[in-house]
């Protein structure tokens, strides 16, 4: 085994004391518990809180993993937005089964989300898509997300272009780009304890649609 000198990772350790989580704690709906993490996330100023890591996986079962943010959700699911025709759209088309997860290490905090992701409307992806700022804008036009480039060069070229093609009027919404949804079957909230010992609840949707919710062993 490599050992860096200065480093070493199996001493490192945090006893998470901070907080507890326990049954009464929880509300019956998942999403109100996930409201109530997130605007918690929030008001502590959490860097980055609607960052979540997106797990894909095709159709052999490969998997792939990235850092998307969260943009918009109620009780339809979760949404974020990406290039169609990326490496994770590409596992969706074909493998609609996802996992979310957002961590907020601060409030020694776990959110682990399954479900499956579709596109949402071409309304909804507009509506979101015209309240960005206008360089963003550009930039889904001009990255061909996932694709292999010699340089960084022709990134800033293809930028350049776009920029100079819409300088005057708005930009267009891109037909490849846009928003999926994550409809959840799934939550899982966990909440760092001392020891190891952290505490975690999963609820799982039942036959009528509502939400069961059991305790997990850390």
């Amino acid at each position: 085994m490599v050992r860096l000198p200065g480093m070493h990772l199996e001493a490192m350790r945090r006893n998470f004391a901070a907080r507890s989580l326990d049954l009464t704690d929880l509300k019956p709906d998942p999403f109100a518990q996930f409201d109530h993490w997130m605007r918690e996330a929030i008001e502590t100023e959490v860097l980055e809180p609607n960052a979540m890591a997106l797990a894909t996986a095709n159709a052999t079962g490969h998997p792939n993993l990235r850092t998307v943010l969260l943009k918009a959700f109620d009780e339809r699911g979760l949404v974020f937005y990406t290039n169609y025709e990326s490496a994770k759209a590409r596992d969706i088309a074909v493998n609609p089964h996802v996992a979310l997860l957002l961590t907020w290490l601060p409030l020694e905090r776990q959110v682990v989300i399954t479900g499956e992701a579709a596109k949402i409307s071409t309304a909804e992806s507009l509506k979101y898509f015209i309240s960005r700022p206008h360089d963003s804008q550009i930039g889904a036009w001009a990255s061909r997300q996932s694709e292999v480039i010699t340089t960084r060069s022709v990134l800033e070229t293809k930028f350049a272009e776009m920029k100079a093609k819409f300088m005057r009027g708005e930009v267009p919404l891109p037909d490849h780009w846009g928003g999926y949804r994550v409809v959840p079957a799934t939550f899982e909230f966990w909440q760092g304890r001392p020891n190891r010992m952290h505490d975690r609840f999963r609820y799982r949707r039942d036959i009528n649609d509502g939400w069961d919710i059991v305790r997990l062993m850390p």
